[in-house]
């Protein structure tokens, strides 16, 4: 059984992903909603293969998808054999096909795809193509099930070559009750009459299957044998058998023991070694590496095959260490000794299979911490390293050296939490690994050394396979570096002693760069050049040759012109020296080159210091004052040397002439003249030169010179006197630090040894009083002077006798007593400012009295003369009196202002209960609370924050969280007193809980109302809805964006005054940070509720956090509504009630239904909670919609709701936001006649018989030629009157079905449109008509299976000759002449020209555009007008085939929407009104044809449906489902529209079909009837027979129904059988047809009916009756069809919009075809605009959009009844009359469907001039952007099978024309050279042996 895949193989192409390089140097594959499995490499630099869930990828080497396979999901059961029929296997369900096993014969060609499905059969496909299916067994037998049938028991297999074929060999666990027959081990064929068949060769033989417990690892092969790696009954074994063995005698088996660990988990075999990943067994470890020497492994295997052939599996000591197992008969034996020998393989006298006793041990190599799942390895350079995966995604690279393992790199390649699968492959180069987890394959580098820049980086790396080319300059594998073989030339990680190059040691280090010499660099282990290869220097951008001895390289410094200058600021510059092979950098140093004139200039203060004192070998000339390099000052002059030289005396910083320090005064008076002394050294260089000194002093803003005279002194010192002078700084401060210096001559500066600086200080600053003055440093000798004007003044500045030795009494200001209240516990901390308190804290210790009390100074708190703060003392409650302060010696100062000594008492407490969290605003109430500056406020020992002020009667303050619920009893401290409120303890309840949130959306304007439920809400005093706000920039730049820590949630309230009530809290307050919060109160409903208003969002703010405040408990929305973030949504927008603006008034008749359109109205709000007022009166909410707002307005106007205006205005509120949308006027009824019938009547015919006259010579006068005109404007005038009368009717109409449309656009939130898949859309598109088959399948049978691969071959080289544009012209061209070829024929070739060309749409685009210019130059020689307008070629067929192919996205995206909507729409309009089964006429539609005329009453049902009764809908038993329905329904049509109802959501090919289910009545426990269209009891008179209708039964309103199946469809209604080729569709409507002399009829006898429903011949009589019946139509039933129409105005109008904007990028198929026709109409010199607007018409609007709108099941997967295909059919007229350019106009004898539109034509015109308009002034489409979207789409329709059978029809029609074809190829002289002819007569012999004369 073959599996076909559903569909075109680049249809899932286009759905694969291109894949990201998130790795370095990496590659990455991924398919979406895929598992993968396996992987296999082909060898050399082959392919890829991807074993996956229900797929088989062919990849390149770079990871680019090359083919595809479709391998599932199957109709399978694992306890099924594979079976053709599905009724073999009942239990059979469509099942994933998981790869368990994927091979490569690299002899054959083959790549080997076992799956689990269908036992585990395998089948072989082509290595070049996997789409290509080479083997699969029909019906396999039990000795071709290979792999394991379930995913979880693993399946290892091998190809092995053996002389003239290959075989496979497979090892698998025990899987399912089926496969108990397979053997663990079997070898198979893979060639031959029977591939993968195990008949006549080795398997291992089991005794009993149920003790057969094998779990496989893994499978490998070196040049001699398989190896087989499992684990069984909690121990490892490895077992061995020999590669020409297909008997299996060859197997031995020993078990694998890594000391310490668990069982195997993974396993590899490397070179010589076999390494194990096993699980660990030490803690802290989850998996060990062991590695297992091959030779010790065989020489393990050798030993118990020895033991069992010749000693019976006895060792020396008599054990047994050998034996026969898996229970079958054989037993060890004792043979020959050289039997081992002699067999080296076995043979059928020897015993098997053999298994070892004694394990083979290995100790760990590595613990990690991660499970292993993948081992690979790779030996390079006698180096082994292994890639080993783990359970998390993650690779990790270990070198394997010494008998251990080290971990050099690890890096993450799967998604984290991912296994790496065991298939992890090393490619045949050796440079990548490919790596493989459930969800991609990764091509991740096995080295990535060019990632290292440089040689520390490449060596830390500890990478063995990378090391450091030196002369090569880059990290390198050691094959990639040229002299790795020579010393000292590639440097690696591990080799002893490798360090990077570098340069050692400078000599000199550094040099001055005004010189040039040479420089010497140390390098060690420098590497050896070639004779005419030089290494060489570069010093920044300089180059000098190197000279090398041994490590010496000896270079010279560049001369002083080609050194950069020194940066500013510095004396050197450093430059990177170089040694340098070619343009590689060796190794490299930072070498300086100094400039002494620039040292002194670094230091102005001591320029000698800083020259002799640098870095640099800089001497210093005193006298001239130069810092110069290493040469001696000028002649006569000391030279002062560096620092850094030897053997001088006169050396280093302290030799330069130098200023030490200030001999005196340090401190000088400001205003007294003082003479400054310095003591300097180092003066002797300057002796015996005349010089003079000067002192300079640093002012501020002035720079003051001061003459000096030198006084030399014992030893090396001298003094510098300063001329004495009086300083006044421009700055008054108390001490001013002037910075001073001292210069010989006017310039010549000397040295400061020090910052040097004289502190001149002014008493009068910072001693304002007396005592200050007083209280001042002795040594400034400040005096207090009351001279003129009382100051602090230096001593000697105060006058004789104006000094005061004795400060004035202390002064207390008047309102610097803080507080003035008290306890009577005094412990009060009273501060007292003022003037003159004291000198210091001695003065004042006993000297404070409060109230006459003592007043203890706090010395801590005390400041001289300014402030005391003392510690008031008991005293009784009401004592007051003045502060007092007693200086010893002076009279005492006493304050104007009292202090009170007063009780304060706590009363009461407010709220008595709040949150354990805290954060209650609490309010104490008492008396004299405002006591002492120092109170707070304590709740059960917890500290309560109270908030300013503290009022005379109330206290508030704020709880803090509490460990645990409880009582707490409050306390507030006053100073030291304690107040306990006992009476009201305060109660700590549990924390508030929220529940839920809902609605979680709101208009930025906010005022929606926030239903909070939860428990414990009561307690919350102030609950708070608020959100935090950031500040928005110009698109969308955030201004603000605080760290969260910054911004914490604020109290709105604003602060309060004592006796002043509370202001209202404030919406929106300033974070910390730049956030904006708003807030609403809540207000609590109950325990249980709170009801919050969302807060408004001003305009240019973002919300970046919505939270409810709790008191403390802050809690986010999308916490409280259970993950549903809060969303704001823009505010709505609504249009003026009055087209001619918000002034104007609406004229509103009574009865009406109001209609206001606007934008983003649900958005933010349900219509429940819209209110609409008008005046004083409400409009009534009917529907709310995304753009529409039904409310139905007071009956009587209302009275306007103030008295600014006389009419109401009409006002909508959304929460905060208020709209106005003008003034309503209401119109008068009219009043009925007051004068009698009878004057009536002659007034009437008085005014009919004086309008006929009128008429009459009105007719009579006017010209013939207006009467066009008149009557178009007169039909207008009719509609329009006729429009307003139904207007009422489709207002309520609409409302009804917008309701509905919202409930429909909920479920399909869900559900989604039932688009089709691009598969069935293409093939209804591209044969319509064709119904499920357009495409002949393949024959099948064993006759036509030979056939096939000849054919297949043709096929294919067609395929290949119609990429020839020359023969695909040349075909067309053939086959459109043809006389006998039609037009359906036409249609048909070019769509499948569409279908084998769809994979190469560039090119089916290019011959496209040709054919479309050579059909332009056929009707511009015509009428171009007509281009386009039939399909008469196939030009016109493939435009529209490839419209539908690139329009499909536009369709699903954007257009196909509001076409659904229209289409459920129109549907639900039907079903409301009767319909008559018969006769298909229907009382609501828009197509008069189809209009059931007679009045037929009709009463609405509501059936209650059993949905669990019919086993279909997936709900639960006994759900009652309600469901619409007339009493006038057939059975049928209820049936149908219950159908609808139980099956809304589901697509209609997936439900059951109408005419095989029952309805069946049900009433009471055992009322069961089953209802029919036609039984006993149906109505026959007159030979009319009347089908069945629910009214027929009388069943009631809200009756019980049931769908149940009929009996001969039992089991077959679950869901529509899908059938591969229908015969055709099901009619919904019953014909008219006659039984046994019977006719049936439903509503009305087709005799009754005007119109019947078949067509007859009509006479010319008949035919005029015909047409003065369509005249009548406007008269009688145009009203019916207008409703119909105003309701679907919307619908129409959305859809339109949808096809026509330009809002939404317009397709690039579009722009990119209208583009080329202008150039057609540029090209062939046509500018009449009218011919562009029909061409594009009639290639896009018509030829797609048209059959677009008449078709919606091409794109749905839905049923178009012939009513709706009716109504479809005048929208489809509709718009093509809107795409004419002629002028639209209608009269009498118009189509009927033109007169309901005649109105809206004219703008659905202007929507069409636009949207050209618009498109033409558009960017144009590159041809660039054309062919990257044609590449994308070029994968959707290409699967093998289809394309081929595309191709067998298209070759049926070149077989029909093969002779005209053949004569055309060979007449054309570039078809001979390219011998197109031959090729097809090639394919011809090829598909039907035809007979060539080749």
């Amino acid at each position: 059984m073959a599996l076909r895949p559903p569909f075109c193989l680049h249809l899932l192409l286009l759905l694969l992903p291109p894949p990201p390089l998130p790795l370095t140097g990496a590659h990455r594959f991924s398919a979406p909603n895929t598992t993968f499995n396996h992987l296999a490499l082909a060898p050399g630099p082959g392919s890829l293969y991807v074993g996956a869930v229900n797929r088989l990828f062919q990849l390149s080497p770079e990871l680019q998808l090359e083919a595809m396979a479709v391998t599932g999901p199957v109709l399978d059961s694992p306890d099924c054999v594979p079976f053709r029929d599905p009724a073999e296997c009942p239990q059979a369900r469509l099942t994933d096909n998981a790869n368990q096993l994927l091979l490569v014969s690299s002899r054959a060609q083959e790549l080997v795809a076992c799956g689990q499905v269908r036992q585990g059969v395998c089948e072989k496909r082509r290595l070049g193509d996997v789409a290509e299916l080479l083997y699969q067994a029909e019906d396999p037998g039990d000795g071709q099930f290979v792999a394991a049938n379930a995913p979880g028991v693993a399946t290892v297999g091998l190809v092995v070559p053996v002389p003239g074929r290959d075989l496979l060999l497979v090892a698998r666990g025990l899987a399912g009750k089926l496969s108990g027959g397979v053997p663990p081990l079997t070898v198979r064929q893979l060639a031959g009459p029977q591939p993968f068949s195990s008949e006549g060769l080795g398997r291992l033989v089991v005794g009993d299957f149920s003790d057969y417990n094998n779990s496989y690892v893994g499978a490998f092969a070196d040049a001699r044998s398989a190896y087989f790696v499992s684990q069984a009954e909690y121990r490892s074994y490895v077992a061995r058998v020999c590669l020409g063995d297909t008997n299996l005698y060859s197997y031995v088996e020993v078990p694998l023991v890594c000391r310490g660990q668990g069982l195997v988990q993974v396993a590899f075999l490397a070179p010589g070694t076999l390494l194990g990943a096993f699980a660990a067994g030490s803690r802290g470890a989850r998996a060990a590496l062991c590695a297992f020497p091959l030779a010790q492994l065989d020489g393990s295997m050798e030993e118990a095959r020895r033991l069992c052939y010749t000693t019976a599996g006895r060792g020396p000591s008599g054990s047994e260490e050998a034996i026969v197992e898996y229970g079958v008969t054989s037993r060890c034996v004792t043979l020959p000794p050289d039997s081992p020998e002699s067999y080296p393989c076995g043979d059928e006298h020897t015993p098997s299979p053999i298994a070892g006793r004694r394990p083979l041990e290995a100790e760990p190599l590595l613990l990690l911490k991660q499970p292993i799942s993948a081992v690979a390895a790779l030996q390079v350079d006698g180096h082994m390293m292994a890639f080993l995966g783990d359970t998390q995604g993650q690779l990790h690279k270990v070198f394997l050296s010494n008998s251990q393992g080290q971990v050099y790199y690890s890096q993450q390649v799967g998604p984290p939490g991912s296994a790496i699968s065991p298939d992890l492959l090393v490619d045949s180069s050796g440079s990548h690994l490919y790596v493989l987890t459930a969800q991609q394959v990764d091509r991740v580098p096995v080295a990535a050394c060019p990632q290292f820049p440089d040689c520390t980086s490449c060596l830390q790396a500890r990478d063995p396979l990378c090391g450091w080319c030196i002369l090569q300059g880059r990290c390198t594998r050691k094959g990639q570096c040229e002299r790795a073989a020579q010393p000292n030339q590639w440097l690696w990680s591990y080799e002893e002693g490798s360090h990077c190059p570098h340069i050692q040691a400078l000599l000199p280090a550094q040099h001055p760069r005004q010189e040039q010499g040479p420089v010497t660099l140390s390098v060690p282990r420098l590497p050896a050049l070639a004779l005419d290869e030089y290494f060489h220097c570069a010093f920044g951008d300089y180059d000098s040759l190197a000279h090398v001895e041994g490590p010496h390289v000896t270079c010279v410094t560049p001369p002083h012109d080609q050194v950069p200058l020194n940066p500013p600021g510095t004396d050197h510059v450093t430059l990177l020296l170089t040694l340098m092979f070619e343009d590689v950098v060796v190794a490299a140093a930072n070498f300086s080159f100094y400039d002494c004139s620039a040292v002194q200039a670094l230091d102005m203060a001591a320029p000698c210091r800083a020259c002799v004192g640098s870095l640099w070998r800089c001497h210093w000339c005193p006298q001239s004052s130069q810092c110069v390099l290493e040469e001696h000052c000028p002649d006569g002059e000391r030279t002062i040397y560096s620092a850094q030289e030897v053997d001088v005396q006169e050396r280093g910083p302290e030799a330069c002439p130098q200023v030490e320090g200030l001999a005196g005064p340090l401190l000088v008076p400001v205003g007294w003249e003082s003479r400054l002394v310095l003591r300097v050294r180092n003066l002797h260089h300057f002796r015996g030169l005349p010089a003079s000194y000067h002192c300079w002093l640093e002012l501020p803003g002035e720079l003051r010179r001061l003459p000096a005279s030198l006084e030399e002194t014992a030893g090396d010192g001298s003094l510098i006197y300063c001329q004495a002078q009086q300083f006044h700084p421009s700055t008054s401060q108390r001490e001013l630090r002037v910075p001073i210096y001292v210069t010989r001559g006017e310039t010549q500066r000397l040295d400061n040894a020090d910052l040097l600086h004289v502190t001149l200080y002014d008493c009068a600053v910072g001693h304002p009083d007396c005592s200050h003055c007083q209280a001042a440093n002795g040594s400034l000798g400040c005096l207090w002077c009351r001279h003129s004007q009382p100051a602090c003044r230096y001593g000697p500045l105060c006058p004789p006798g104006a000094a005061l030795q004795l400060c004035p009494r202390p002064s207390i200001f008047s309102i610097q007593i803080e507080p003035r209240t008290g306890p009577p516990e005094g412990g009060l901390a009273l501060t007292i400012l003022g003037s003159n308190l004291g000198r210091d804290f001695a003065d004042v210790r006993d000297a404070v009295r409060v109230a006459g009390r003592p007043c203890s100074p706090d010395p801590a708190l005390y400041r001289i003369s300014a402030r005391i703060v003392c510690v008031t003392s008991p005293a009784p409650n009401g004592t007051v009196g003045p502060v007092q302060v007693a200086i010893k010696g002076r009279p005492p100062g006493i304050s104007t202002q009292h202090f009170t000594y007063q009780d304060p008492v706590l009363l009461s407490l407010s709220p008595l209960w709040g949150p354990q969290a805290g954060g209650t605003q609490l309010t104490i109430r008492g008396q004299h609370l405002q006591t002492g500056g120092n109170i707070s406020a304590f709740v059960g020992g917890q500290p309560c924050p109270i908030r300013e002020p503290v009022c005379p009667e109330t206290i508030t303050c704020r709880t803090m969280p509490q460990a645990a619920p409880g009582k707490a009893i409050v306390q507030v401290v006053f100073g030291q007193a304690q107040r306990t409120l006992l009476s009201s303890p305060f109660l700590y309840t549990a924390n508030p809980q929220l529940l839920a949130a809902e609605p979680s959306v709101s208009f930025r304007g906010g005022g929606r109302l926030i239903r909070v439920r939860g428990s414990g809400l009561d307690v919350v005093r102030r609950p708070l809805l608020s959100v935090w706000l950031e500040a928005e920039g110009p698109e969308g730049v955030t201004l603000a964006w605080p760290e969260p820590s910054l911004a914490q949630p604020q109290d709105p309230d604003p602060r309060r005054s004592c006796g002043v009530p509370a202001a209202d809290p404030q919406a929106c307050v300033r974070l910390d940070g730049g956030l904006l919060q708003c807030s609403t109160v809540c207000s609590i409903n109950s325990s249980s509720l709170l009801l919050c208003l969302s807060p408004a969002v001003p305009d240019g703010a973002r919300p970046r956090r919505v939270f409810f405040t709790l008191d403390n408990v802050h809690v986010d929305f999308a916490r409280a509504s259970g993950g549903r973030a809060f969303l704001y949504q823009p505010n709505p927008r609504l249009a003026p009630l009055s087209r001619d603006g918000p002034i104007r008034p609406y004229r509103l008749k009574p009865g009406n239904v109001l209609d206001v359109e606007g934008e983003g109205l649900n958005l933010g709000i349900s219509k429940e909670e819209v209110r609409v007022l008008i005046g004083d009166g409400e409009c009534l909410v009917k529907t709310l919609t995304l753009t529409h707002l039904y409310c139905e307005p007071p009956l009587q106007a209302p009275q306007p709701s103030n008295s600014s205006g006389s009419l109401p205005q009409f006002v909508v509120h959304m929460g905060n936001v208020r709209l106005a949308l003008g003034p309503v006027q209401y119109e008068a009824e009219p009043a009925l006649a007051t004068f009698p019938v009878e004057a009536q009547v002659g007034l009437g015919l008085g005014a009919a018989l004086l309008t006929a006259a009128v008429l009459l010579l009105t007719l009579m006068y006017r010209h013939k030629s207006k009467q066009a005109l008149r009557d178009y404007q007169k039909v207008l005038v009719q509609l329009e009157n006729l429009e307003i009368s139904v207007g009422d009717q489709c207002r309520k109409e609409f409302t009804d079905l917008m309701t509905e449309m919202t409930d429909l656009s909920s479920d399909l939130e869900a559900s989604g449109i039932p688009f089709l898949d691009y598969h069935t859309y293409a093939e209804r598109v591209f044969f319509p008509g064709h119904g499920g088959c357009p495409l002949q399948p393949w024959p099948n049978g064993p006759e036509e299976e030979a056939r096939h691969a000849t054919v297949r071959q043709g096929l294919t080289q067609l395929s290949h000759l119609l990429n020839s544009r020359l023969f695909l012209l040349t075909l067309i061209h053939t086959l459109e002449e043809q006389p006998s070829f039609s037009q359906r024929d036409r249609c048909h070739v070019a769509s499948l020209l569409s279908l084998a060309l769809h994979g190469k749409l560039e090119y089916l685009t290019d011959i496209l555009k040709t054919l479309l210019g050579d059909l332009a130059a056929h009707y511009v020689d015509k009428n171009p007008k007509l281009m386009l307008r039939r399909t008469e070629s196939m030009v016109e067929k493939l435009l529209t085939n490839w419209l539908s192919i690139c329009l499909y996205a536009f369709l699903r995206e954007v257009a196909g929407e509001p076409l659904y909507m229209l289409f459920r729409a129109i549907k639900y309009q039907v079903d409301k009104g009767p319909v008559d089964a018969v006769t298909g006429k229907a009382k609501r539609t828009l197509n008069d044809s189809r209009l059931l005329r007679e009045d037929v009453e009709f009463r609405p049902l509501t059936l209650m449906v059993l949905a669990g009764t019919s086993r279909m809908a997936g709900t639960s038993s006994g759900q009652c489902v309600p469901a619409r329905v007339l009493d006038t329904d057939t059975i049928t049509q209820v049936k149908e529209k219950v159908l609808d109802q139980v099956y809304k959501g589901t697509p209609f090919s997936q439900r059951p079909s109408v005419h095989t289910l029952d309805l069946e009545w049900r009433s009471g426990m055992a009322g069961h009837l089953t209802l029919s269209d036609e039984d006993l009891t149906s109505v026959t008179q007159n030979h009319w027979k009347r089908l069945n209708t629910l009214q027929h039964y009388k069943v009631p309103d809200g009756a019980t129904v049931g769908l149940i199946p009929q009996l001969h469809h039992i089991g077959t209604i679950t869901q529509s059988p899908v059938q591969s080729c229908p015969s055709g569709e099901n009619t919904p409507m019953l014909e008219d047809s006659e039984e046994g002399g019977l006719r049936l009829w439903h509503l009305v006898k087709a005799t009754e009916e005007p119109e019947g429903t078949k067509p007859r011949r009509s006479s010319l009589r008949e035919r005029e009756r015909e047409r003065a019946r369509a005249k009548a139509i406007p008269e009688i039933y145009l009203t019916r069809l207008l409703s119909m129409k105003g309701t679907l105005q919307k619908f129409v109008d959305d859809t339109f919009q949808a096809i026509l904007s330009v809002n939404r990028p317009v397709p690039i198929a579009v722009r990119y075809l209208f583009d080329f026709l202008d150039e057609l109409a540029e090209k062939h010199g046509i500018d009449d605009p009218d011919t562009l607007h029909i061409w594009k018409t009639n290639s896009l609007l018509l030829r797609f959009w048209v059959n677009t709108l008449k078709n919606p099941q091409f794109i749905f997967d839905v049923r178009v009844s012939d009513n709706v295909d009716a109504i479809l059919a005048v929208i489809a007229q509709t718009f093509i009359d809107s795409c004419t350019v002629s002028e639209h106009k209608v009269g009498r004898d118009s189509p009927v469907n033109k007169l309901l539109y005649a109105r809206e034509i004219p703008r659905y015109k202007q929507m069409v001039e636009k949207y050209y308009t618009d498109i033409r002034e558009s960017s144009p489409a590159s041809y660039q952007e054309m062919n990257s979207a044609l590449a994308e789409l070029s994968g959707s329709y290409t699967s093998a099978p289809h394309c081929l059978e595309a191709l067998q029809d298209l070759y049926k029609h070149i077989h029909r024309y093969y002779d005209q074809i053949i004569s055309a190829l060979e007449e054309d002289p570039m078809g001979q050279k390219m011998q197109l002819a031959c090729r097809l007569q090639q394919i011809a012999a090829l598909v039907e042996n035809k007979v060539t004369h080749l």
